[in-house]
């Protein structure tokens, strides 16, 4: 059957068509309206500035180093030492090295140094020549040791004993002073350098205006070389020996610290 629409169908048509589409807008604005509020709500602020602070917040991180110094006085002396002789022939030369070398290292022993800590570093050869001339003229010959002397309180005696029997072909190279025994030393410079680091962190944290966070990380940095610190009051060597004064050293920890904001 065949439907005719008259002029006033079509306007009710109309109107109701204009009824459902502002009533879908409406719906829409609520529906938006509604998540904005929960939104603001969930964040615990007035906005979604308040979202934002709290998804940068929660994975901030501040990474700070803390260092921690402490100074210790040496224990154990390393002498590197040693005898040079010239003579007219190749053997000569070395049966005098040889000889003199055996003298170091005994008086060396008789002064209490183990024969675990003397041990052999160099021997050297060489001819000597005069002006101008391609014939040599003797050889010389070195022979060298490193010695070492764990009394600090002892070693000026060991030193003045072992080059008084080499006698004038004794040579010294030098020196040097260590700490051994550092274990008590490092755990108060990790000590030092874990609160070194926290104070460094708590500052910043400050000065942005947030609390500082739980320790998220923490890695032990390479040690800083041993550095040599004069004593004010050097230590007095026994009469007749050669004056040690051990002085001090400084141990250096670093280590790199990651808190949470």
């Amino acid at each position: 059957m065949a439907v005719t629409i008259t002029p006033s169908l079509r306007s009710v048509s109309a109107g109701a068509a204009a009824a459902v589409v502002l009533i879908g807008a409406f719906a829409l604005g609520v529906s938006r309206g509604s998540a904005g509020k929960g939104g603001g709500q969930a964040g615990g602020g007035p906005g979604s500035a308040g979202v934002q602070l709290t998804s940068v917040s929660s994975n901030a991180r501040i990474t700070v180093t803390g260092t921690g110094t402490v100074t210790g006085t040496p224990n154990q002396l390393t002498l590197s030492m040693g005898v040079q002789v010239t003579a007219a022939s190749v053997d000569s030369a070395l049966q005098q090295a040889n000889q003199a070398v055996s003298q170091v290292t005994a008086a060396l022993r008789a002064q209490g140094v183990a024969a675990a800590d003397i041990q052999t570093s160099g021997l050297y050869i060489q001819p000597d020549y005069g002006p101008s001339s391609q014939t040599p003229t003797g050889y010389g010959a070195s022979e060298s040791l490193t010695a070492t002397l764990d009394n600090i309180s002892a070693a000026g005696a060991q030193i003045q004993a072992a080059v008084h029997a080499g006698g004038n072909v004794a040579t010294v190279d030098g020196v040097s002073l260590n700490l051994t025994d550092t274990s008590g030393l490092l755990a108060t410079a990790r000590a030092r350098a874990v609160a070194d680091a926290r104070t460094k962190a708590a500052q910043y944290a400050q000065a942005l205006g947030q609390p500082l966070g739980p320790l998220v990380s923490i890695s032990d940095q390479t040690q800083a070389p041993s550095l040599p610190v004069p004593m004010a009051a050097p230590a007095a060597g026994r009469a007749g020996s050669v004056p040690i004064n051990p002085g001090s050293q400084q141990l250096t920890i670093s280590v790199t610290v990651v808190y949470a904001l």
